[in-house]
C-alpha cells in the first residue's frame, strides 16, 4: 500500500513538473497555426483529459505538437482566401475530420496506418519543417511578416525589410531562447513557464510596448457550446482530403513515441486504443474550437524524465493547468511576443539533428528519400512537401520491388537447403531440374518481368530445364496482374513441354491460383511444399517418365 501512494505520488509531482512545459508550448503553438492562443489550451485539455481515460501508454501526453500546427496553418490559409473568419472555420472542420478518421481507423483496427510514411520520410519531413518553423519564429522575433511558405521567398521576405527589423525584439528573443537552453539543463524545471514569468516582470519594468514589442493579448477560455463550422459540400471534401495528411502525420509521430516509450520499458503497445484515443481527443479539441492533437515526443520524454510511471502524471498536469489558467492566464495575456517565439524555437530544436540522417548515408539506403523530403518542404511548402516527399518514396519502393532479382537456386552441400547459386558457387544443381526464386513478392509491376527472366533461364539451361521449380515463398498473396503473369507464363511452357512446379505457396496464394484454373493445366504443379521436397516430387517424374499428374501427395494439386 505504502508502494501505491508512494507511486501515486509521484506521479502528481511529475504532471505538475509537466504542466509548466505544456501551457507555454500550447500558447506557443497556436501562433504557429494562426489560431487564437486558448486554441491550444483548449487542445491541451482536450488532449490530457481524453487520453488520459481511454488511451494506452503510460507516457503518452497528447497535446497540440508543431508539425501539426503547421499543417494546420498551411491548410486554413490555402482555403481561406484570406477570411479570418473561414480560416477558423476550416481549422475546426479539419480538426475534427481528423478525429473522426483516427476512430475510424480504430474501429477497423488500421494500427500499423503510420507504417504509410516512412521513417526517412517522416525524419526528413521533421527536419525540413523544423528549420521552416525556426525561420518564421525569428521573423516574428523581428516583428517582420512573411508573405511565402517556401524557404527562397521566406529569406527574401525577411532580409529584404531588414531595415524594419525590431533589434530590440530579437535581443529580447535571443536572451529568452538562451535562458531556455540552459533552464533545460536542469531536470524537472519548468523553464517556460519561468522565462514567461521573468518576460512579463521584464514587460512592466521597461515598459516593452513602448520599443513597439507586441504582447500575445487577451486569452478568452469561455467554452461555447459545440456546434460545426458551416461549409459547403465541396468544402468538407477539401478538408477531408487535408485531413487524412494530418491523421497520418499525427499517428506517425505519435505512435513513435508510444513505441519508443513502450520498448525503453517492456510495456505493450494497443494501436488500435491508442487511434481511438487519439481520435476522441481531437473530437473534443474540435467541438471546442482547439487545434489537433498528437502524442509528441518532446512532452513525452519529458513527461518520462519527470518520473512518471502511469497516466495518473497526465491527469495530474490536466488539474494543475486548470489551477494555472483560474489564477495566471491574465499574465499569461502579457507575454512579449518574441519570448513565444523563443519558446517554439526551443521546442522544434531538437529535431535539428543532422546525426539522425547518418545510418541512412552510412548504409547508402534511402538517401535520396531523406533529402527529397527535407527539400520538398524547403521549396515546396509544408502540404505540397509532404505529398511530394511520401511520393518519391513510394516511387523509389516500386523501382526497387519492379527491378527484384530472380536467383537460380543449387542444393548446398548435399543437404536439404537450397540457396542462390549466385551467392553460394559451390551450390549443385540437379540434372533436368531448374529452380528459380524471385527475391521479392510479385506484384503488378514485376511480374512480367520476372517471368521473362524466368523464360530466358530456361532457355539457356536448355535440357537441364525440364522442369522448373518457382519458390514464391517471398509473395504473401496476388494481384490479378501477378496471376495473368503466372498462366501466361505456364501456357508458354505447356507448348514448348516444359514442366513448371510452383512451391512454397501460401494459402492466399494457392486459393488464387485454384480459382484462376491453373491446375487444369496438366503440366503444372501447385503446392506449399518446400523446395527440397519439391525437387525430390520433379526427380521422381525425370526418373519414371510419369505425367506430373500421377504424383502422389496431398498437398500438391
Amino acid at each position: 500500500m505504502k508502494m501505491k501512494n508512494n507511486s501515486w505520488g509521484i506521479n502528481i509531482i511529475a504532471g505538475i513538473s509537466l504542466a509548466g512545459l505544456l501551457l507555454p508550448e500550447a500558447v506557443a503553438y497556436s501562433s504557429i497555426a494562426n489560431l487564437p492562443a486558448q486554441a491550444g489550451i483548449v487542445a491541451l485539455f482536450a488532449g490530457l483529459a481524453c487520453y488520459g481515460l481511454i488511451g494506452n501508454s503510460r507516457f503518452a501526453i497528447v497535446a497540440a505538437t508543431s508539425s501539426s500546427a503547421a499543417v494546420l496553418a498551411s491548410a486554413s490559409a490555402a482555403m481561406s482566401t484570406g477570411s479570418s473568419t473561414m480560416r477558423l472555420d476550416i481549422a475546426v472542420g479539419l480538426v475534427l475530420l481528423t478525429g473522426v478518421f483516427f476512430i475510424l481507423a480504430g474501429v477497423c483496427k488500421l494500427g500499423s496506418i503510420s507504417d504509410f510514411i516512412a521513417k526517412p520520410v517522416l525524419r526528413g519531413f521533421a527536419f525540413g519543417l523544423a528549420l521552416i518553423i525556426i525561420i518564421k519564429q525569428a521573423a516574428n522575433i523581428l516583428q517582420i511578416r512573411l508573405h511565402h511558405t517556401d524557404i527562397i521567398r521566406i529569406f527574401n521576405d525577411l532580409f529584404g525589410q531588414i531595415h524594419s527589423w525590431n533589434w530590440i525584439s530579437g535581443v529580447v528573443g535571443i536572451v529568452s531562447l538562451i535562458s531556455l537552453f540552459i533552464f533545460s539543463r536542469v531536470p524537472k524545471l519548468p523553464g517556460g513557464l519561468i522565462v514567461i514569468l521573468l518576460s512579463i516582470l521584464l514587460g512592466k519594468w521597461f515598459d516593452l510596448s513602448h520599443y513597439d514589442i507586441r504582447y500575445v493579448g487577451d486569452i478568452d477560455l469561455r467554452l461555447e457550446s459545440p456546434s460545426l463550422p458551416t461549409m459547403s459540400y465541396l468544402e468538407w471534401l477539401r478538408i477531408g482530403e487535408m485531413s487524412i495528411a494530418m491523421l497520418m502525420i499525427l499517428y506517425a509521430e505519435s505512435y513513435s513515441s508510444i513505441r519508443n516509450f513502450a520498448m525503453k520499458h517492456n510495456d505493450q503497445v494497443s494501436p488500435n486504443r491508442d487511434l481511438l484515443a487519439i481520435g476522441f481527443s481531437n473530437i473534443v479539441s474540435g467541438l471546442f474550437h482547439g487545434m489537433p492533437v498528437g502524442a509528441g515526443f518532446s512532452a513525452t520524454s519529458a513527461n518520462e524524465a519527470n518520473g512518471a510511471t502511469s497516466r495518473i502524471a497526465g491527469l495530474s498536469a490536466l488539474m494543475t493547468l486548470f489551477v494555472i489558467v483560474l489564477t495566471l492566464l491574465p499574465l499569461i495575456a502579457m507575454t512579449p511576443e518574441p519570448v513565444l517565439a523563443a519558446i517554439v524555437i526551443h521546442a522544434v530544436s531538437h529535431t535539428l539533428r543532422p546525426s539522425t540522417f547518418y545510418p541512412y548515408f552510412k548504409l547508402r539506403r534511402d538517401r535520396f528519400v531523406v533529402i527529397a523530403a527535407v527539400v520538398s518542404v524547403l521549396f515546396l511548402g509544408v502540404l505540397d512537401g509532404l505529398l511530394v516527399a511520401i511520393g518519391v518514396s513510394l516511387i523509389m519502393l516500386l523501382k526497387r520491388l519492379s527491378e527484384s532479382a530472380l536467383s537460380i537456386l543449387g542444393r548446398l552441400n548435399g543437404g536439404h537447403d537450397f540457396v542462390s547459386k549466385a551467392t553460394y558457387p559451390n551450390a549443385q544443381s540437379i540434372h533436368g531440374i531448374l529452380i528459380l526464386r524471385p527475391e521479392s513478392g510479385l506484384f503488378f509491376a514485376n511480374a512480367e518481368r520476372i517471368f521473362s527472366l524466368a523464360k530466358n533461364y530456361i532457355s539457356l539451361a536448355g535440357e537441364d530445364a525440364k522442369i522448373t521449380i518457382i519458390s514464391l515463398e517471398e509473395s504473401p498473396d496476388l494481384d490479378s496482374s501477378s496471376v495473368e503473369a503466372i498462366i501466361n507464363f505456364c501456357d508458354e511452357m505447356s507448348v514448348i513441354r516444359r514442366y513448371v512446379f510452383f512451391s512454397r505457396l501460401k494459402f492466399p496464394v494457392q486459393k488464387v491460383l485454384i480459382e484462376a484454373g491453373i491446375q487444369k493445366n496438366s503440366w503444372v504443379k501447385i503446392s506449399d511444399l518446400s523446395v527440397d521436397e519439391m525437387a525430390k516430387l520433379a526427380a521422381n517424374v525425370l526418373l519414371k517418365n510419369a505425367q506430373p499428374e500421377h504424383i502422389s501427395s496431398s498437398s500438391v494439386y
